[in-house]
């Protein structure tokens, strides 16, 4: 009998969580979603972005993967491997006074995780395009993996993610 993979178990719980946010509970607009299979690689990616209702400012994408090692770690059940599925956290919003409203957001986004993550921000702009100020890329990487041990963490992880909106919306 078919076992689903870690990644599968926790990509259904995902889904089910976010899409109950946008459906039922109204709280955001699901904006894209992208389920790959990388067959360069033999890796796994789901994502899934989305914004605040009647807030589009700022989007967040919630990104999981799996790599050939944690599939095949599974799989194969080998002794004393921890496979399980990385976790990325996207985040775009347009700021115009750089140096202040990206520390704004490394200290708010530090106050909302913790220390538990890696953040980045990188800021670009269209060539030749009247748009004023930048998109900024902001990435948070999640130290740990997670496996199905994690399901009950799913939730406070999505009020967080729009705890983290919020933030950014008034930034």
């Amino acid at each position: 009998m078919f076992d689903p993979t870690i990644f599968e178990n926790l990509k259904v719980a995902f889904e089910n969580h976010i899409y109950d946010l946008d459906n039922i509970d109204r709280k955001i607009t699901i904006v894209n979603r992208a389920d790959r299979m990388d067959f360069a690689i033999l890796a796994r990616e789901l994502s899934i972005q989305f914004s605040l209702v009647d807030q589009p400012d700022a989007t967040a994408e919630v990104v999981m993967e799996a790599s050939l090692k944690d599939l095949a770690e599974e799989i194969l059940e080998i002794p004393e491997a921890k496979p399980g599925c990385s976790l990325l956290l996207r985040l775009n919003k347009r700021v115009h006074n750089v140096s202040t409203q990206c520390e704004q957001i490394e200290q708010a986004l530090y106050e909302v995780w913790e220390n538990d993550i890696q953040l980045t921000q990188t800021l670009s702009f269209v060539n030749k395009q009247e748009v004023s100020g930048f998109m900024n890329n902001i990435e948070i990487e999640f130290k740990s993996k997670l496996n199905e041990d994690n399901m009950w963490e799913i939730t406070p992880f999505l009020n967080h993610v729009l705890k983290t909106l919020e933030v950014l919306n008034r930034i």
